[in-house]
């Protein structure tokens, strides 16, 4: 009979039904809000104590609220007191219309969801290096211009109005890019190229040399080249597509150990800008690199596509002779039936012809 108030932290997925935690945690721009913590923090993501000690004195000298809980996101790693309190203010303001809201809700009901995708993106993603932000929408650009102006009021010029006559993602050549990502196989860039499997119980990641040969160079180093590339792409390729849990990369062979600890050190490398959590183990003697990553909801292929009814997912469909050998069984049985006088049987074209053909 009590009332608990729970954060959805994984959204479900397939069979699956989502993950709750009683351990409440509100995003802001550099801190996170979280009302039951009652402690002061740093993200795990920043290592150096140095900094990890100036970040406490800062959030100290900001003096937050007794009884409630906040940590410092990487992404204010570099930002003034000033900056760290308008957050805080923000959080603070934000805290208050959800206690408001609790007190109203009876039962069962949403006290808080989380912001619309312009405003999460401005949230998580916005950098100081980011020139300009398009938007073809006027409410939208009102939405994103309002956030702005609460969270970084001298960048709010930054957020544009598209008037373009042609669609904004045909301008910037998006689309191209969408549907490069939904492909099974990534080209690389010097050749070669990656396929990537997904499946119920991980994602597999192949990496091909394909064409690439490099004229003055052994075996050895054309498998290193590709894989130096490779694991690059891997990082974004996963970031793009949203891959979670468990994660193959099937590297092409190397003998030579130095090179197998940089193919190492450059996925890890170009995996630490990613918000996700991951976690990277050492190259296999078979030479596969095996990861996981932190999971939040589904996969981009498993949001844009559905199974196919025809074969459940399995990506095979049966030949035109099996239906027929099963449509010849079904009419046997049915032939029997006392009071049948005729049947029709209903069938795709192909099974048609070889029943016609062959089994007349």
């Amino acid at each position: 009979g009590d009332e608990v108030l729970v954060q959805v932290i994984k959204e479900g997925i397939g069979t699956k039904g989502p993950t709750l935690s009683t351990y409440i945690s509100i995003p802001g721009r550099y801190l996170v809000l979280m009302p039951g913590l009652q402690r002061l923090g740093v993200s795990r993501k920043i290592e150096d104590e140095d900094v990890r000690r100036r970040l406490r004195r800062s959030l100290r000298d900001i003096t937050p609220p007794e009884g409630l809980g906040f940590i410092v996101r990487t992404a204010g790693v570099d930002r003034s007191s000033d900056d760290l309190h308008r957050d805080m203010n923000y959080l603070l303001r934000l805290w208050k219309t959800l206690v408001r809201r609790l007190e109203k809700v009876q039962g069962p009901g949403v006290i808080y969801e989380e912001s619309d995708m312009i405003t999460r993106t401005i949230r998580d993603i916005y950098t100081a290096d980011i020139e300009s932000i398009w938007i073809d929408e006027p409410e939208a650009l009102e939405r994103a211009r309002d956030f702005m102006d609460v969270v970084l009021p001298n960048h709010v010029e930054r957020i544009k109005h598209y008037e373009g006559r042609e669609p904004i993602f045909h301008q910037y050549r998006i689309e191209e890019e969408i549907s490069r990502i939904q492909s099974r196989r990534v080209p690389l860039p010097a050749g070669g190229s990656l396929v990537i499997d997904q499946t119920e119980a991980l994602v597999a990641i192949d990496v091909n040399s394909g064409n690439f040969r490099n004229s003055d160079s052994d075996a050895e180093k054309n498998a290193y080249q590709v894989n130096m590339a490779a694991a690059a792409e891997i990082a974004r390729q996963i970031r793009l597509r949203d891959l979670g849990g468990v994660i193959v990369n099937d590297f092409i062979d190397m003998r030579d150990e130095r090179h197998r600890r940089n193919v190492e050190r450059k996925l890890r490398d170009c995996l630490e800008r990613d918000r996700a959590r991951t976690k990277v183990l050492r190259i296999s003697p078979f030479g596969l690199i095996e990861m996981t990553r932190q999971r939040i909801r589904p996969s981009l292929r498993r949001s844009v596509y559905e199974d196919c009814p025809c074969c459940r997912g399995t990506s095979l469909v049966k030949t035109a002779e099996s239906v027929a050998i099963e449509v010849v069984r079904l009419l046997l049985n049915s032939v029997h039936r006392e009071g049948v006088s005729k049947i029709s049987v209903e069938v795709n074209e192909r099974v048609a012809t070889y029943l016609n053909n062959r089994k007349r």
